[in-house]
């Protein structure tokens, strides 16, 4: 029905932005309006959200001086915006990253995986406790409360926590130990918001302004670049990773960068 509906209105829209719909309909709701329409579709809570993950990531690696190469990333949570995010990761270079749901770390063991989650899935197995024992990097995309200050003292020294379950992330800032060396939630009363409104304006304008049919990796990738780089290396520390959702330079430097991949790739249309 929701696909039905979308292609009944798309020919007086330039481009959709799915909203709350959960994984794993998500994925292909997406998938086959995107194959069936010749306009952008984009899922905010995925793609929005790991373009804006991918950002805050890449400056705070700036930080702990680590290479994205070379980390060990868990991601807790593998539904829409936790799938997006690993995939995007991992084209922008990201080798190690263990994702848990629910029930633990996503092992090739388990017999319980979609196809998304049997992308991610890995030789480890045991609880998110374990998977966070000599971890660089915890990305939180799942519910309150679940990652505790035990847990993140067992990650490695200048450890980076993205906590960004909303309302109430899965540690608060405040019960971090002392190995944490940058720390960023979801929510406008903690520095270093992760918020998927810097990048979905943005890649719209671009998509729009050049009439691309479709939404790329490479537009998001290059989107992610385009707000990491407005936070200045002399503007860079650990409580100002990524530019505040009211800085009015983001849409534009984002269309930009969106722009220039969709006519690198030839799928531009003006």
């Amino acid at each position: 029905e929701i696909i039905k509906t979308v292609k009944n209105i798309a020919p007086v829209f330039g481009g959709v932005n799915l909203e709350d719909i959960a994984a794993p309909r998500c994925f292909e709701i997406e998938k086959r309006l995107q194959a069936e329409l010749d306009i952008p579709i984009f899922h905010d809570d995925q793609n929005g959200t790991a373009i804006v993950t991918l950002a805050a990531l890449m400056n705070a690696l700036k930080l702990v001086n680590k290479s994205i190469a070379n980390i060990r990333i868990v991601i807790n949570g593998a539904g829409a915006a936790g799938i997006a995010v690993a995939r995007l990761l991992r084209k922008a270079g990201a080798e190690q990253i263990w994702m848990c749901d629910s029930k633990g770390i996503i092992s090739i063991n388990r017999t319980d995986l979609n196809d998304e989650k049997r992308e991610f899935a890995v030789k480890a197995q045991g609880t998110l406790a374990g998977a966070t024992q000599g971890a660089d990097v915890f990305i939180g995309l799942s519910g309150p409360g679940v990652l505790t200050p035990e847990m993140v003292q067992g990650m490695t020294k200048d450890a980076i926590v993205f906590a960004m379950a909303n309302p109430i992330p899965e540690i608060q800032p405040e019960l971090v130990p002392k190995n944490v060396t940058v720390m960023a939630t979801g929510r406008s009363d903690y520095p270093n918001q992760i918020n998927n409104v810097l990048a979905f304006p943005g890649v719209f304008r671009g998509a729009l302004d050049c009439r691309a049919k479709t939404i790329t990796t490479n537009m998001c990738l290059e989107a992610a670049n385009a707000i990491a780089s407005l936070v200045k290396p002399s503007d860079l520390n650990r409580e100002h990773i990524i530019p505040s959702v009211f800085d009015e330079r983001v849409s534009s430097a984002v269309a930009a960068a969106v722009k220039q991949a969709a006519r690198e790739e030839g799928i531009a249309q003006g």
